[in-house]
């Protein structure tokens, strides 16, 4: 999964992450509760889902559900951002991140942590 995910289609996903498989009338739904999409609008966008990989949707009853995982887009998503703002620099992230911030030994200990386990 190496392809540029829209606000519109991580919204999608979001609804099939919580509600798992589900019909795409359900989603229409959820999405018209949501961000008051029409049910056109939803289609529209569950379809290019389904077209980039990250969801299918099957038959009978046009079930649908999400082939990538939240934690997969995260990932993926952090990495195109360290990519473009911090020249592929992950540190640098981090450092901007903790920017002005006074950390309180518990975070400071779990941050070590992080870093050990990535040695």
């Amino acid at each position: 999964m190496e392809c540029k995910i829209f606000d519109s289609e991580l919204k999608i996903l979001e609804i099939l992450w919580e509600g798992g498989e589900l019909p795409a009338k359900d989603v229409a739904l959820r999405a018209a509760e949501l961000v008051g999409w029409s049910k056109t609008t939803t289609y529209t966008v569950l379809k290019k889902c389904v077209e980039k990989g990250l969801a299918e949707r099957t038959d009978p009853g046009f079930r649908c559900r999400a082939l990538v995982t939240r934690e997969e887009v995260r990932r993926q998503e952090t990495r195109g951002l360290i990519d473009r703002m911090y020249g592929g620099s992950a540190d640098r992230l981090v450092a901007s991140l903790l920017e002005g911030k006074a950390l309180s030994g518990e975070e400071i200990a779990r941050l070590r942590q992080l870093v050990e386990e990535l040695k």
